[in-house]
């Protein structure tokens, strides 16, 4: 069995398909999806349709991301909805074919507020712990604070334990370029902005990454000393 990382998707289907047409990935595979799943790409109603169906043949596991919490925190008032709307949500929304109403909310399918509702603050396997934005140093998994779990930008994260890989995304790398620190691996490579989906096996260090384009690069991370 091996163990995947798939990065923010950002409503990039056509990427995230490209990914699993490769068959690189097997149905006994454990793969970590690191949350922002909606919002700014194309097809975010897509991708959570294709996350539901598929999870029935693969070994699936989502982490939440912060745009899931705006989407959420948007059914709470005008303020919140306006904000969602201008980080992405309007696309989202454009997705499902929603237009400007009051009751949006009610038009997004069940199983897809479920499916948010399901999602994980984090996951650890072994040596290695998966969480959507990064981790405060010096605090136990259960009592990370939410703005580091979701929110902060780690540009240059700092170790959080010697012996732990951390698996993350949310601070995009517009280069389309894995940062690899060698403690903590960032694989927000940017898809919805035209670079690239990364899927890393977080244990062979071999990544296969794919665009909106149905263009595909594979590659292997180089250990770091």
């Amino acid at each position: 069995m091996a163990i995947y990382a798939i990065g923010d998707i950002h409503g990039s289907l056509k990427a995230l398909k490209t990914i699993f047409k490769q068959g690189v990935i097997q149905s006994e595979d454990k793969v970590v999806f690191l949350g922002d799943y909606i919002d700014r790409g194309p097809n975010s109603k897509g991708v959570i349709d294709w996350l539901i169906d598929n999870q029935k043949k693969f070994d699936f596991e989502f982490i939440l991301g912060n745009h899931e919490i705006m989407m959420k925190a948007a059914k709470l008032s005008s303020d919140r909805l306006k904000e969602w709307l201008y980080f992405g949500g309007k696309q989202t929304l454009d997705s499902y074919k929603i237009g400007n109403e009051l009751n949006w909310f009610n038009k997004v399918n069940t199983a897809h507020w479920d499916f948010i509702d399901s999602c994980l603050d984090y996951l650890e396997i072994g040596n290695f712990i998966f969480v959507h934005a990064g981790l405060e140093k010096n605090k136990d998994l259960d009592k990370q604070n939410k703005y580091h779990l979701f929110w902060k930008k780690y540009e240059e994260p700092e170790i959080y334990d010697p012996e732990k890989t951390v698996i993350c995304g949310h601070t995009s790398r517009k280069n389309g370029e894995i940062a690899d620190f060698g403690h903590t691996i960032c694989i927000d490579t940017y898809a919805y902005g035209g670079k690239w989906l990364t899927c890393l096996n977080v244990e062979t260090r071999a990544y296969l990454k794919a665009n909106n384009k149905g263009k595909i690069q594979k590659g292997t991370l180089k250990r770091l000393v």
